[in-house]
């Protein structure tokens, strides 16, 4: 597909199934294989972690050439947010004596000294799981002799549901509601690489060097493809938009492909069955009446990065857990071990980290990117840790 219904062979798909059909696949990969220049490489980053599970539990790296290769991006919102983010969350729980309610992931992420929510939990704290901020919300309704944060947290994907629930919250006097806002946006942390790769070169230092962006499926049907525009104007580096699907994903490889051997530097929607060119105004209007840009933002791995992320306007100030409640926030630094910082750069692949599956495994993660499910690490460890193996003992001589 490159940028309308019905172009390219997953132009008539309409079934999930079609999407993982062997036969699609196969044509697709001899497609990318006969298109790959020999004489040249090709390093393209799948932003987002869905697309890094797509392509490890589809065993997506075996049907590409050997010249082309993927690097996983900082697409997962609980992998980049720093620690100092992490313990206000806990402190909120533990000190403050109030419902705190997060999504699951963001139970086992470690914070201070290692401390999670769920061992804030273990010790008394009223720490609960919810699936969308309407929970809540609901919380707040049922509690109304109880403060309820919600610690909010994703890419734009998820803060249309949050300006959702704080205008509910306002409409009906909910006083004891409040939003701790983690929300972060996807084209500032790809300006954030791409300024790192620059500074990079310019001090001659091994940096990362992209050719192309996979772009985030979610996202985009939210703020559309229009945001990606200036990667390939500005920095001539082509943005293909694709499905989480593994044809989805092949087929966005081949459009950069043909992109690169072109010389051109576009962004091409493959998405075309839920992404267009301006998004979903109505939530972008939700999210604009809600939220205002933060002047600067710490990114787990990226460092402080301006207008990279969201707090609540002053409209909305009584139910900001920022405002409401008397937090600390300490700057501190991931594990000398861990390697999470390198691999959210896609400066490091995570069998590159020499705690990996070792010291840290999903059940006793170390740092972020072991704990979500859209982590580059929990992919690896899932689906790719035994392949990197396999392949090193089949490249071994006899008798070695």
């Amino acid at each position: 597909m490159t940028g309308h219904p019905g172009s390219g062979p997953l132009g008539a798909v309409r079934y999930v199934d079609e999407f993982r059909d062997g036969a699609l696949a196969d044509t697709l990969s001899r497609a990318i294989r006969a298109e790959a220049d020999p004489g040249r490489a090709y390093r393209l980053m799948e932003f987002c972690g869905g697309h890094t599970h797509a392509i490890f539990r589809y065993g997506l790296i075996d049907l590409l050439p050997g010249n082309v290769t993927m690097v996983h991006g900082p697409g997962c919102p609980v992998c980049v947010l720093p620690i100092s983010r992490m313990d206000q969350a806990i402190q909120l729980a533990r000190d403050h004596g109030v419902i705190l309610c997060t999504y699951g992931d963001l139970l086992r992420v470690p914070g201070i000294e290692r401390d999670t929510l769920l061992k804030a939990r273990a010790h008394g704290a009223d720490v609960r799981m919810v699936y969308s901020s309407l929970d809540a919300l609901s919380l707040a309704r049922s509690h109304p002799d109880r403060e309820v944060v919600f610690f909010a947290i994703g890419f734009e994907t998820t803060t249309p549901p949050t300006a959702v629930a704080l205008l509910q919250a306002r409409a009906e006097g909910l006083g004891n509601f409040s939003v701790h806002c983690n929300h972060v946006l996807t084209p500032a942390a790809i300006s954030g690489l791409l300024a790192s790769a620059r500074r990079a070169e310019a001090a001659g230092e091994p940096g990362l060097a992209l050719d192309g962006f996979v772009g985030p499926a979610h996202v985009s049907a939210v703020i559309g493809s229009r945001p990606f525009e200036r990667f390939a104007f500005e920095h001539r580096t082509p943005v293909v938009i694709a499905g989480f699907e593994p044809l989805d994903v092949m087929q966005a490889i081949l459009m950069l492909i043909r992109q690169l051997n072109d010389g051109r530097a576009e962004v091409e929607n493959e998405y075309t069955r839920v992404v267009c060119r301006n998004g979903n105004r109505k939530a972008q209007a939700l999210m604009a009446e809600v939220f205002q840009l933060r002047p600067a933002f710490e990114w787990r791995g990226l460092g402080t990065l301006p207008d990279s992320a969201l707090r609540l306007r002053d409209g909305f100030a009584d139910f900001d857990a920022e405002r409401r409640f008397a937090l600390n926030a300490p700057d501190v630094a991931d594990s000398k071990a861990c390697e999470c910082a390198a691999i959210l750069r896609g400066v490091k692949k995570p069998t590159e980290c020499r705690i990996f599956a070792t010291a840290c495994t999903p059940d006793n993660p170390i740092g972020a990117c072991m704990v979500s499910s859209e982590g580059a690490c929990a992919a690896y460890y899932t689906y790719g840790r035994y392949r990197d193996a396999a392949a090193e003992r089949v490249a071994q001589p006899a008798g070695t």
